[in-house]
């Protein structure tokens, strides 16, 4: 017995010798390795310790090594917020629109062109002389010189604008703006002109100087709705571009840096005096003597007549890239389009904006608006994307993402009442924390127990994002804003019900129609037909689009609309009540540092998004979206409603002014809270008028061809073989 309990423990030994050796080998190995990295670092330390400097050489170096750490990870940044710019490079930019548009307001009367033609681009060989050096010598005198960002130029910018105490020259060279033409937007935000550089150098590096050059003279924005200077001088001289005479050209040349302010069909005195600072710039640049400018000083340019009419710029842009996305399968390009906009609601609403700004712009401490106005039934009848299309082509109704705030609340209360709420189901206002997150109300106090329909009308701010934590969930608040129309997408943060995840006003509108729509998507579209030279209908919205789908139930859709009409009346609204007693509905919007403010709002007939704010994000003075939005949108939905036959808001208690039936309305009054007085509607046709004529087209429409009957055809047999008297 003992020799079996003895025996077993002998391979136990073994193996503990063989981890004793192992142990053994890797201390020993760690401890060599570290013993000789230390060595070698004590002689690469030695090494080096014959490059020391002491003495004022040490601190140039120091400051040199640190001017390098420090540029570097400053270059690393730069590129990082450059890499997404690159990305519009991958398409084929070089190519121009094969579109040639020709659009039609919603009467068929023409309102524009878009669309650029191959030919009307000219070699820069063949341009006159006078035009390339008039050009350079105002937008970029060191063209030939820099690689695309003159620092020399740029100093000399800083230099002259803190001389006069204001932005009186840039500091763009010719190759950045071209950058931004082509792949940016006019926003002025630190990250477009660091993009700007960066394709800047980008477009040096793959381009030549000539490339660079012919480029812009072919996409720059030139006024009167042309694009680039061989349409410009076609427009305004009526001759091609290669055959202008120097004070042509030095007018051309002057339209570059604002072609709404300098287009000579507008205001020819003020583009004269701009071709003579353009005459003076050739002169001082060295490009041409005083003697070779003094003719074209004595006799300036002038102009074709063309009696311009105000065209919907803004609107128009939006259409054309409507257009190229309808039209893609299209054999031909050549193209006839019949939109939705009404010149007559476009001039009011670009009024309004104007006059709001003008009125209350430096007391609001706002320098932009935008607006867009939906017929129901889904026709964009108005858009306006800026104050001025010739200073900035940037579309703030379509491309602009601003935070929308408690006018984002719809969404939030829309699919309470989807899940089965009512305006008189009661939450608790009061403090709430979700994730360390706690919002305050306006006034940064609560008020208790509360309906749904009273939280929404006070913007209450706990209450919609109590239903997002406790009833909710923001993915459902986030599709349904989606269904409804709104396409930017949404972040589905915690703050979202609040409003801080960034939508377009042209998002607003599209949503918002839903509402009086009874529920159903709105259709929204621009678009009406699209027709080739031949008249032959390559397009029809009626035909070619889907029927509407329902969004929401008709009791969800009464419940909000209950509650919507409620806010011009007794909530943040009350200074976008509309006259006469029409009843309209409405959710104002204000976003944090007062950065922007909405109002959106609608009735039985129009739907329409107004928002007002700065490009550069800075705060307005305390501007809410109750206060100049909600004036706006009355000042435009007044003028609206003039004469025609109104409709009601689906689900309210009396929603027409005498509550029985339609009535048609006469020209308001001035307000007092609005002093400017009221826009007045030009009288047409009557409402019985106009229902009688579509009922006359409608018919004709649907009648069948009539059809010759045997005697009518033995008629006209006869005639075709009577001889013909011909008399010389």
């Amino acid at each position: 017995m003992e020799d079996e309990s003895v025996t077993p423990q002998k391979p136990r030994r073994r193996k503990r010798h063989i981890f004793l050796r192992l142990d053994s080998w890797i201390d020993s190995t760690v401890w060599n390795a570290g013993f000789r990295a230390a060595e070698i670092w004590e002689e690469i330390t030695i090494f080096f310790r014959r490059f020391q400097v002491k003495g004022w050489k040490k601190a140039i170096f120091e400051l040199a090594g640190e001017g390098m750490n420090l540029g570097t990870a400053g270059f690393v940044l730069l590129l990082a917020l450059a890499l997404p710019a690159f990305e519009e490079t991958k398409g084929d930019w070089r190519a121009q629109s094969d579109f040639a548009v020709t659009f039609l307001d919603r009467y068929g009367n023409e309102i524009g062109h878009r669309g650029i033609i191959h030919e009307d681009s000219v070699p820069i060989d063949e341009l006159p002389d006078h035009l390339i050096k008039a050009v350079l010598a105002t937008e970029d005198r060191r063209f030939f010189s820099h690689f695309g960002i003159d620092f020399l130029g740029l100093a000399r910018a800083m230099n002259e604008n803190a001389r006069a105490g204001g932005v009186v020259q840039g500091g763009s060279t010719l190759t950045q703006q071209l950058a931004k033409n082509l792949f940016l937007s006019n926003e002025r935000t630190f990250e477009r002109k660091i993009k700007e550089a960066f394709l800047a150098l980008w477009l040096e590096a793959n381009l030549s100087k000539k490339e660079i050059l012919r480029l812009y003279l072919d996409r720059a924005y030139m006024g009167g709705g042309t694009f680039g200077a061989a349409a410009a001088a076609q427009f305004y001289f009526g001759k091609n571009v290669t055959d202008v005479n120097l004070a042509e050209s030095a007018m051309l040349a002057g339209l570059f840096k604002a072609p709404a302010r300098y287009a000579p069909h507008v205001n020819l005195p003020a583009a004269r005096a701009r071709a003579n600072e353009v005459l003076t710039n050739l002169v001082q640049g060295g490009l041409m003597t005083e003697g070779q400018v003094i003719a074209a000083r004595r006799n300036p340019a002038s102009v074709i007549d063309r009696n311009e009419k105000a065209a919907p710029d803004f609107f128009l842009d939006w259409a054309f890239d409507e257009v190229q996305r309808i039209a893609k399968p299209f054999a031909q390009h050549s193209l006839i389009v019949r939109t939705t906009i009404d010149m007559g609601l476009q001039a009011a609403a670009e009024e309004s904006i104007e006059s709001g700004l003008r009125q209350y712009g430096e007391s609001y401490r706002v320098k932009q608006g935008a607006l867009v106005m939906i017929e129901n039934g889904g026709a964009v009848r108005a858009m306006v994307g800026g104050r001025d299309y010739g200073e900035s082509q940037f579309n703030r109704a379509t491309r602009a993402l601003r935070q929308p705030g408690s006018s984002f609340k719809a969404y939030t209360y829309a699919a309470a009442m989807e899940s089965g709420m009512t305006p008189e189901t009661t939450i608790v206002d009061a403090p709430i924390s979700w994730g360390g997150w706690s919002p305050q109300n306006y006034g940064r106090s609560f008020a208790g127990r509360m309906t749904l329909m009273t939280a929404m009308a006070k913007s209450i701010n706990s209450v919609p994002v109590r239903l997002a934590k406790e009833k909710l969930g923001t993915k459902r608040i986030a599709q349904l804003a989606k269904e409804m129309g709104v396409e930017t997408p949404i972040r589905t943060d915690k703050t979202m019900p609040l409003g801080t995840s960034e939508v377009t006003v042209l998002d607003q509108a599209t949503a918002y129609a839903v509402f009086p729509a009874g529920g159903t998507q709105s259709r929204r579209h621009g678009i009406s037909q699209i027709l080739n030279y031949d008249g032959d209908i390559l397009y029809d919205f009626s035909r070619d689009e889907p029927p509407a789908k329902r969004i929401l139930s008709e009791k969800a859709d009464s419940s909000m609309n209950r509650i919507f009409v409620t806010i011009p009346v007794s909530g943040t609204a009350r200074r976008g009540a509309l006259d006469r007693g029409i009843v309209s509905g409405g959710k104002t919007g204000t976003t944090q540092a007062y950065r922007d403010a909405w109002y959106v709002g609608f009735t039985g007939n129009y739907t329409a998004a107004v928002w007002f704010g700065n490009d550069d994000y800075t705060s307005t003075n305390n501007m809410t979206g109750g206060s100049l939005p909600a004036m706006t949108f009355k000042r435009l939905m007044d003028y609206a409603h003039q004469g025609i036959e109104l409709r009601p808001i689906p689900g309210i208690e009396n929603p027409l002014p005498d509550g029985t039936k339609a009535t048609e309305v006469a020209a308001t009054t001035t307000d007092e809270a609005n002093p400017l007085p009221a826009l007045v509607r030009p009288r047409s046709l009557s409402s019985d008028v106009t229902k009688l004529l579509k009922d006359v087209a409608r018919q004709l429409n649907e009648a069948k061809p009539l059809k010759a009957d045997g005697r009518v055809a033995a008629l006209n047999a006869k005639l075709d073989a009577a001889p013909v008297n011909r008399t010389e």
